[in-house]
């Protein structure tokens, strides 16, 4: 269980992402974006090291059907992770933990593996800001018949970065730009739907990941 500290980040989240968001490539906003986070979940780190959350961030000129929201899924560690220099988003200084080295967490093994066990039912996720809390708002489902044994290396196509599972003829689909109201495909095979908070004050759902046919 994952520990929610009441303390201080320099930088915050927040600021770290508004330099680093607009580096990717399915980020479509502008070059200096107002971002507000909106939404998100947290997993557990099974081995307690690893801090696992997903965000969404909303610019804060979004409209109201949606457009301008990311899901950014991030891992925090106490040191460098070896090898993951180019998934690094930054480094912050956490009032009790110190220098925390926050990653895109699609380039982490820790978070890949527990967000299969999430859609399998293996996890559960977790408010993102109360200490040993799920978060209801998160759906999940699993039709699989076992466990997804591993993943390929992560691609960041536009709106969205797979990964192959190789030779299961799946690919497992995060989504990265997020739109209001939509749904996963018919014969997705597992999905995971979160909820975040729209610029105009209205809740919004849609798909953030998705395990389907090639």
């Amino acid at each position: 269980m994952a520990l929610i500290h009441r303390t201080t980040l320099k930088p915050t989240k927040v600021e770290l992402l508004t330099d680093w968001l607009p580096t990717r490539p399915w980020y479509h906003g502008p070059a200096a974006p107002e971002l507000v986070k909106a939404g998100g979940f947290r997993l557990d780190d099974p081995a307690g090291e690893v801090g696992i959350e997903f965000m969404v961030v909303t610019e804060g000129s979004g409209g109201s059907e949606g457009s301008g929201a990311y899901l950014v899924p991030l891992t925090y560690r106490g040191a460098p992770l070896e090898g993951a220099e180019h998934a690094l988003v930054g480094t912050m200084e956490h009032g009790v933990l110190g220098t925390r080295w926050a990653y895109d967490g699609c380039h982490d093994p820790v978070l890949t593996t527990e967000l299969l066990a999430l859609i399998e039912g293996r996890a559960e996720a977790q408010a993102q800001s109360i200490t040993d809390t799920p978060d209801r708002e998160v759906e999940r489902s699993y039709a699989g018949q076992g466990p997804v044994t591993g993943l390929g290396a992560p691609v960041d196509t536009d709106g969205s970065t797979e990964f192959a599972v190789p030779d299961g003829g799946l690919v497992l689909r995060l989504r990265r730009v997020l739109t209001a109201g939509s749904t996963a495909p018919d014969d997705a095979l597992g999905r995971i739907t979160g909820a975040w908070q729209q610029p105009d004050g209205t809740r919004a759902r849609a798909p953030f990941a998705t395990l389907q046919a090639l």
